[in-house]
């Protein structure tokens, strides 16, 4: 038993109308990524970015070469308002892991660009998050990890397709 448990079995006892269900599950899920954020957090901070500013050098470096976007695709790939995007490239840029420099392809554009201290940032930060995350999962059995990952895709893409 374990303290959602304890959750749902004091709403079935105060509510029993209630079907908690999904209060079980997600739940579960929001606290799984509570608390491995958390800890991904640590690493990232160890490394002198926090996770936002680590969540746009990964966008630049998933890009590819020249390791590049435009600020409104990072916005879309980040699901952040421009506003908040701004804030975190000028972090960035001082810090110089971005810089800014004219769209060639939009004279009112700009573009962000990863630069090589970025680039070597990024790539260790991604191996050290990467290790936080395995050194949770590899708890559970190789064939249960991949059931989890199939059962999760299929949660998402069901979430994704619900309108409400």
């Amino acid at each position: 038993m374990d303290d959602i448990d304890r959750i749902v079995g004091q709403w079935a006892r105060e509510r029993p109308d209630l079907q908690t269900e999904a209060m079980a599950v997600f739940g579960r899920i929001y606290r799984l990524a509570k608390l491995v954020g958390d800890r991904q957090e640590k690493v990232y901070v160890g490394l002198g970015v926090n996770r936002g500013e680590f969540d746009v050098l990964a966008a630049l470096r998933r890009a590819g070469d020249p390791f590049q976007l435009p600020p409104k695709a990072l916005s879309a790939s980040l699901m952040l308002t421009t506003g908040g995007m701004t804030g975190r490239l000028d972090r960035l840029e001082r810090a110089g892991l971005v810089t800014r420099s004219p769209d060639p392809d939009d004279r009112r554009g700009l573009v962000i660009t990863l630069t090589d201290p970025g680039r070597e940032l990024v790539d260790e930060a991604v191996g050290a998050g990467l290790a936080v995350q395995r050194e949770v999962l590899e708890r559970l059995p190789e064939p249960i990890r991949r059931q989890l990952a199939t059962l999760l895709r299929e949660l998402l893409t069901a979430a994704a397709g619900y309108g409400g």
